[in-house]
């Protein structure tokens, strides 16, 4: 890594962990209901949860609190279906986009209301302005804002003794999405239009060429139609909520929505400023924020490592490429001066580049700024293998840390079973209940990744659209699995994928990532608010030393070691191997 390159990925870091404090704590304060703004507020929020027949009063037990979640999640997914298949009929559509497919709107709808955002379309050429704002933008903000709630659900059991109750869905939901989610977005899109992100709602621009060129038919090219749209509004979003749907099909490779080297380090430190700060939220709001600099520091060094490796496998360039040159020795001097910067704007560069697709990976977020599928094998198996850990380093805004505290679970019940202690977590005794749903939530969705891309592989539909022969292909397909069973989103993008088979599989793998986790970590929660709590002891295991961030490491690698090395080892570990041996 040069030195460029370190001072570009330390200032990302320095300025991602001084906003942790200060945007946790305020997070803290809002799902306690004690900032200044709610205080102001109180009597609208109160006529507004009368209005929709909500008593902010009445708490909810783990099930109703699951059953409100869905419920939601349905009548999100059911008007944003709707809304596409009437696409063609409704205003806000200058371009006069016909009705979305029926299979292709069935996969986008599963797809924003599970926070994963995967986009099997170009939404320059799919999508009217009316649904992109209508119905991706409110899912980004209301999909973000669930998984905040959820969250919060389980910080709040780890504090409460012998309750049936842990929290109120409405309520939770309400607060995330006004006092955290919108102020942020606001402030982000206005920078973003700053920079010249688009923000209009005028039709599509039509430009001549200067140098006229030939399309796929040989006929002659003079002019070129130029997408708007109102994008920066969606774009602070995508980012903030670890969405990572892009308005344009290139996504923030886009000119339109990333222009400039400010706005790329906005939109980088907008995809994990809240999940870091999440950190902080928990240990505040459970009294004790040692808990949550130790989950932060686990999160961060896992972080630094493969960031490291993906940088470094990047700068090292395609040893391939030595044929081309007459001297070996000389080729990647004379052909790859700088490292791989196939599919890579020049604009950022190979760190830039490399730091947005581990951290877009790390986090649930899934937008990208360079294309992965061009990148060496190795740099590419970083970001496949951050999602296949279970999006828990950084992870979605509230949902990679209540998978990370899912996997806490699992190393302090280890940590027990070794020294012959009943474990114990924030003074909550972790007992066959919380094990049985942990384990739930971590092998349903590595189930789902690997019988996905096995279903996919031995079908005809899912073999016809793997353009990239061997290693790579496969790879598509991995990546693309691993993507959706873990609410990612981002893509190789070898692979058509939007085809009835895929859309139908990825839909599917979408809902057992997003809610055959949510429902087990509510089930934990409710669980361990009816129990007591324990006095630590000396026998107690601390869980905030540097021993147990390690330990918690370990078996956040270890289950994805065990769960996909012998998948990755068939491509992305053959592919580099094989490019070294030539």
């Amino acid at each position: 890594m040069t030195l460029n390159g370190y001072l570009q990925s330390g200032l990302y870091l320095v300025v991602l962990l001084a906003l942790a404090k200060p945007l946790g704590l305020y997070m803290a304060w809002v799902y306690e209901g004690s900032t200044w703004l709610q205080r102001q507020l109180v009597s609208f929020e109160r006529r507004l949860y009368q209005l929709c027949g909500i008593d902010p009063d009445d708490e909810m037990t783990w099930q109703q609190y699951a059953f409100a979640v869905l419920n939601f999640s349905t009548v999100g997914f059911v008007l944003l279906y709707v809304l596409q298949r009437m696409q063609g009929m409704l205003p806000l559509n200058p371009e006069q986009l016909p009705a979305v497919s029926a299979d292709s709107s069935f996969n986008t709808s599963i797809s924003f209301v599970t926070n994963t955002n995967w986009q099997g379309y170009g939404g320059e050429t799919t999508l009217s302005y009316l649904t992109q704002m209508l119905g991706l933008t409110v899912q980004n903000f209301v999909s973000a804002a669930a998984g905040m709630a959820v969250m919060a659900a389980l910080a709040r059991s780890f504090v409460r003794v012998q309750a049936t109750t842990i929290g109120n869905f409405w309520v939770d939901l309400f607060r995330g999405t006004t006092y955290i989610l919108l102020p942020m977005s606001l402030v982000v899109a206005l920078v973003l239009v700053s920079q010249g992100v688009v923000q209009t709602f005028r039709p599509y621009e039509t430009a001549q060429l200067l140098q006229p060129t030939t399309n796929a038919e040989g006929q002659a090219v003079t002019e070129v139609k130029i997408p708007l749209g109102p994008a920066a509004s969606q774009i602070a979003i995508k980012q903030l909520g670890t969405n990572g749907g892009g308005f344009f099909n290139v996504n923030s490779a886009h000119p339109f929505e990333n222009p400039t080297p400010l706005s790329n380090f906005v939109q980088m430190i907008s995809i994990l400023a809240l999940a870091a700060a999440w950190c902080y939220t928990f240990g505040k709001m459970i009294a004790d924020t040692r808990q949550g600099w130790a989950l932060l520091a686990a999160m961060t060094i896992v972080f630094v490592v493969l960031l490291g490796v993906c940088v470094y496998s990047e700068q090292q360039g395609t040893p391939v490429l030595a044929r081309a040159c007459a001297d070996p020795a000389q080729a990647l001097e004379d052909i790859q001066p700088v490292g791989n910067m196939e599919g890579k704007e020049t604009r950022f560069g190979i760190v830039n580049s490399a730091l947005w697709a581990t951290a877009t990976t790390a986090a649930s977020n899934g937008s990208v700024n360079s294309m992965h599928d061009s990148y060496t094998p190795l740099g590419g198996l970083v970001p496949m293998w951050l999602m296949q850990l279970g999006e828990v380093i950084f992870g979605g805004v509230g949902s990679g840390l209540y998978g990370m505290l899912v996997f806490v679970i699992v190393a302090v019940f280890v940590s027990g079973l070794m020294v012959g202690r009943t474990p114990e977590y924030l003074g909550k005794r972790i007992e066959a209940f919380e094990m049985k749903m942990a384990s739930l939530a971590i092998l349903l969705p590595c189930a789902s990744v690997l019988i996905g891309t096995a279903i996919a592989l031995m079908s005809a539909q899912g073999k016809s659209t793997i353009f990239n022969p061997g290693a790579h292909g496969y790879s598509e397909v991995l990546y693309v699995l691993s993507s959706a069973s873990n609410n990612n989103g981002s893509a190789f993008a070898g692979l058509g994928a939007n085809t009835p088979f895929y859309n139908v599989l990825l839909g599917i793998a979408m809902l057992i990532g997003r809610f055959w986790v949510m429902l087990p970590v509510l089930a934990i929660a409710g669980s361990v608010a009816a129990k007591k709590k324990a006095a630590a002891t000396a026998g107690t295991l601390p869980t905030h030393t540097p021993l147990f961030v390690i330990l918690l490491i370990g078996v956040v690698i270890v289950v994805g070691a065990l769960s996909f090395i012998p998948a990755l080892a068939l491509g992305p570990i053959v592919e580099q191997l094989t490019m070294w041996q030539s």
